[in-house]
């Protein structure tokens, strides 16, 4: 049974992160934003007006580089202070506080790429061939040159920049702080609700009456907030529409593609073709968890149950390093380091807590280590959900200490690829483990479940949805709770078809993701998952070579587009036999699973 989430200050300190590996104290972190500050005003006046020639381009970057150094640590500190409490008042007001000066500073320096933007081509490409540090930088400059505005154009957008991303810091408000849930009551007893306790518990909840009764009454506190939300998310996508439109970009995709390096054809190949060859082996899928578990009908709320609930272990935050030491070894003795780091200096928030963000994210400030936050459950699904996370870490490890801060972070479309391909470490080290069919079908349908499920379904199916909403603001409208529900459901139904029911609550999931306020983010962990499937392959079969290159891929970070870092690992996104070959291998587990079932109930 879920239980009353407790305050942050009743936690137990190991089981949060140590934020004073950024800043050791308040009075050294206000100190580190005057300093900041003040620097950048040397800057300004060294450097405004001054870049003319190749030397001044490398000189200027130089200094630039050396401020972002010293801007991500503590804009950094503030968001991570601030995710896991959103009821605590200093650290809102602090992150505040720092998106009003972040906005300044922006402002102030804007100058250094509308100056290098007024540059000739040809300087640009001198400064490359001087300096290697700023070569990747300068391409980007050469390439946004006909989207780049006027330079007291641009200084006023990066003024207003906090207000412009204002909209996210109010949907998490709306979602973390004001949103508060009744207990639930089931056969005339009382359960306590959350956010964290519907999506780490009552979602997969095995007993259907809590199921369906935790995801109504779930649903129906959504409902009483979704026109703000609906109004909090139209405020961000119209600013991202008129920024689009002011920029001069055709559409915008364009402009929310651009900095991903990816055109239109892969975004839209890999909604559409999965959309379409991906839904026949899923509805086979929930027509199995429908008999296993003997529903009279599939709805929306069924489809996060396990297959098996009995063969779910519990396990506690120090067994999981076992888990993920054996199944991360594969990586080298480098990298198993930074994961027994991760635990033992306190780089992951495990804690369960009021106010605490939803989900899991890793953030990896440059010249720092990582930091990653999980709610831990105590199922097994939180080994995926970590090992998913410390593929995040274990990349910008590698691409920090390799690539300077300008090079260091890749292309969203290829994010989810390092991430994912440690989940397919952990289900292929469970798997050789043994050949018991009951294990053998837990650890599948985890993968089906778990990594499958969430990054190839959910994450899809709501890019299906946001390409319909931007479709939407492209053509000029706007957006209220009533048409993202209709958006949403009518995805979910094309989807499911006959064979799974859209229940009511099913089409106010839009509000649940963050990622909204992202870009153009959900489609990227398909993107990334079928890379990571298609490289842990030839890791299983090639073992240390394709390791070596893998790691190679890591420490390249953002100095190669998408398809270039996929082709060092040997796969071409190009086409869409990966994508094919993928969508294959997850109907073959499907299959798996239900040759295993029948192996299962024949020998019972």
């Amino acid at each position: 049974m879920a239980k009353t989430l407790p305050l942050r200050s009743d936690v137990k300190l190991e089981e949060t992160w140590n934020l004073n590996d950024l800043f050791k104290s308040e009075e050294e972190f206000n100190s580190a934003i005057i300093t900041l500050e003040k620097e950048v005003d040397d800057f300004v006046e060294r450097f405004n007006g001054q870049i003319k020639d190749a030397a001044s381009v490398n000189l200027a970057l130089k200094g630039y580089a050396a401020l972002f150094e010293k801007i991500v640590p503590i804009g950094t500190y503030t968001s991570l202070a601030s995710s896991v409490d959103l009821t605590d008042d200093m650290a809102q007001m602090r992150s505040s506080k720092f998106g009003s000066i972040s906005a300044k500073i922006s402002s102030k320096l804007s100058f250094v790429n509308s100056e290098l933007s007024e540059l000739p081509a040809e300087v640009l490409e001198e400064a490359q061939n001087q300096s290697a540090d700023f070569k990747v930088y300068l391409e980007k400059v050469i390439q946004k040159k006909e989207f780049q505005l006027h330079p007291e154009v641009e200084k006023t957008l990066a003024a207003f920049s906090s207000t412009f991303s204002s909209a996210y810091g109010l949907y998490n408000t709306t979602k973390m702080a004001d949103m508060a849930f009744e207990d639930f009551e089931v056969d005339g007893k009382k359960y306590p609700l959350s956010y964290v306790s519907f999506e780490g518990g009552w979602e997969s909840e095995v007993n259907t009456d809590k199921r369906h009764a935790a995801f109504n009454a779930f649903s129906n506190k959504l409902r009483d907030y979704q026109h703000t939300t609906a109004k909090t998310y139209d405020m961000h996508l119209q600013a991202e529409k008129t920024t689009s439109d002011i920029r001069g970009y055709e559409t915008i995709f364009d402009y929310l593609l651009f900095n991903q390096e990816v055109d239109r054809t892969m975004y839209d190949r890999q909604i559409d073709l999965i959309t379409k060859e991906l839904a026949p082996h899923m509805r086979k899928y929930a027509k199995l968890l429908q008999k296993v578990h003997g529903l009279d009908k599939m709805t929306f709320a069924d489809l996060k149950i396990p297959l098996d609930p009995t063969y779910e272990p519990v396990i506690t935050i120090e067994e999981s390093k076992k888990h993920i030491n054996d199944a991360l070894s594969i990586m080298g003795d480098d990298y198993l380091n930074m994961v027994n780091r991760a635990y033992d200096e306190r780089w992951i928030d495990f804690a369960q807590n009021k106010g605490k963000s939803t989900g899991a994210f890793c953030s990896s400030p440059y010249g720092n280590h990582p930091y990653m936050l999980i709610s831990w459950t105590g199922s097994m699904e939180d080994v995926f959900v970590l090992a998913h996370e410390l593929g995040h870490a274990g990349h910008f490890y590698n691409a920090n200490r390799a690539q300077n801060i300008f090079n260091a972070r890749p292309s969203l479309y290829f994010i989810e690829a390092p991430s994912t391909m440690n989940e397919m470490f952990v289900a292929n080290q469970m798997l050789s483990n043994s050949d018991d069919p009951k294990f053998k079908r837990w650890v599948i349908s985890s993968i089906v479940a778990r990594t499958y499920y969430h990054n190839f379904v959910t994450h899809l199916l709501e890019a299906a949805y946001q390409r319909k909403v931007y479709e939407r603001i492209d053509s000029g409208g706007s957006v209220t709770a009533n048409i993202l529900n209709d958006l949403k459901r009518g995805v979910l139904e094309e989807f499911w078809g006959e064979d799974v029911e859209i229940n009511d609550g099913a089409e106010l999931t839009w509000m649940r993701q963050p990622h909204y306020f992202m870009g153009l983010y959900p489609y990227t962990y398909s993107a990334g998952l079928t890379i990571s499937t298609q490289v842990s392959k030839r890791i299983l079969e090639e073992g240390q070579p394709a390791v070596e290159e893998w790691l190679e891929v890591l420490k390249a970070g953002g100095t190669k587009s998408p398809a270039e870092l996929a082709k060092m690992a040997g796969v071409d996104i190009t086409t869409e036999q990966p994508l094919l070959d993928t969508i294959s291998y997850i109907g073959d587990l499907i299959d798996q699973l239900v040759v295993l079932t029948e192996e299962i109930e024949a020998a019972e």
